[in-house]
């Protein structure tokens, strides 16, 4: 009797041990996930401070305002000081190879944290504003989507786009209208992103020449974001600047309404390619270089779960801070004159309206997300240099 009632006594303890274990084990994989979908920094991260000192190399036509307002808001935020042109200009020296000489304040005070505003980029006069320490990224866009969005921005600016009826005439024969000769003028009209990155835009595909410069790129950018995947982008860069989830959530800025958008035919898509091929190479290297990191350092699941979080949350700020459902209007609908976005060539560029009633707090915070980039250079200009005249910004108020 004894040894039975002690043989179940063993059975029962063997039972209750197998069910602890698998307990767990199910409560360490729900904690795991738990922890991916409610930690701000991902698990493996380095820990630390945020990153505060940064550059852009802000290229043309790439949701790159869109990034420009990130960083402007974080540098207000943490009362950081940003790289902004000198005087009247809203560029530091674009298109020319950027110089030092063209920051505000350089000579005063030699290291800035932020440089985001547009230039073409030249690496020593870079690093004479910029700490050393600097953490550089940038953007790309599929060339395709990029030059058609160049061509409608720019079409009263570039000479090679002036004189072309449309785009598919322009790529049809895109030798007709684009003259070397005129180079600074037409930088939109042929590989744009290559001459950003401080590269010669009518050099010859060569192999050995186009895998030189792209490997000069990736050792000085640390990160390059791609438009067409800007969430997931946008997911990789916060966890290398170690960046708060508000930091980095933005509302799309810049862009156009749909019926200045051409869409272009698979064989004009072919000519574009061709066109700006030193550009469609570079895409295509840091496409596949994002989507390498995205998989060494996250994984399918987290990425997924990071993605979820950040657009949900864009969505509550869009529910907060936004009229007419969050949708972007066209200049006449918008209300507040701070608020309308300069307008160039045949784009048509929208805004947002706020919604009535918010508390100033509330108010700040929202007025800051849909601050179009030209009025929020000009309002961090006035604070960082209230003794300097203020930036003229006189389309702000045009309908």
């Amino acid at each position: 009797m004894l040894s039975t009632l002690g043989g179940l006594q063993r059975y029962f303890r063997v039972i209750l041990l197998l069910l602890l274990a698998l307990t767990l084990l199910l409560l360490a994989g729900f904690l795991h996930t738990d922890l991916e979908l409610l930690t701000p920094l991902f698990g493996g991260q380095a820990e630390g401070p945020p990153v505060t000192n940064v550059m852009f190399l802000k290229t043309h036509k790439t949701a790159s305002s869109t990034v420009l307002n990130i960083l402007y808001r974080f540098a207000e935020t943490h009362n950081l000081s940003v790289a902004l042109p000198a005087g009247r200009d809203v560029h530091l020296g674009y298109p020319w190879l950027f110089l030092a000489r063209y920051v505000e304040g350089v000579g005063s005070q030699q290291r800035f944290n932020v440089m985001c505003n547009h230039l073409r980029f030249n690496l020593p006069e870079v690093q004479k504003v910029m700490p050393s320490d600097t953490f550089y990224f940038s953007i790309l866009r599929n060339p395709v989507f990029q030059l058609e969005s160049s061509f409608s921005y720019y079409k009263s600016y570039a000479p090679a786009f002036q004189g072309a009826p449309s785009l598919d005439a322009f790529l049809a024969s895109p030798r007709t209208f684009y003259n070397d000769s005129d180079r600074l003028r037409n930088v939109y009209a042929k590989n744009n992103m290559w001459f950003d990155f401080g590269f010669d835009p009518d050099a010859p595909v060569e192999e050995g020449y186009v895998r030189a410069r792209i490997a000069e790129v990736e050792r000085r950018f640390r990160l390059v974001l791609i438009a067409e995947h800007f969430d997931e982008s946008l997911v990789l860069l916060r966890r290398r600047l170690r960046w708060a989830l508000d930091d980095v959530v933005a509302f799309r800025l810049n862009s156009r309404s749909a019926r200045s958008v051409t869409r272009l035919a698979p064989e004009a898509r072919e000519r574009a390619r061709r066109w700006c091929a030193l550009d469609w190479r570079l895409y295509q290297h840091f496409n596949r270089s994002l989507w390498g990191q995205l998989r060494a350092e996250l994984g399918p699941r987290r990425l997924r779960a990071e993605v979820a979080r950040l657009r949900a949350r864009r969505r509550e700020l869009a529910a907060l801070c936004l009229q007419d459902g969050g949708a972007p209007q066209n200049r006449t609908q918008i209300h507040d004159p701070g608020l309308r976005p300069y307008q160039s060539g045949a784009a048509d560029i929208l805004g947002y309206n706020l919604r009535p009633g918010l508390d100033n707090q509330t108010r700040r915070v929202c007025q800051r997300l849909v601050t179009p980039e030209l009025q929020y250079m000009a309002l961090l200009y006035s604070l960082q240099f209230p003794e300097k005249p203020p930036k003229n910004i006189p389309w702000r108020g045009a309908c």
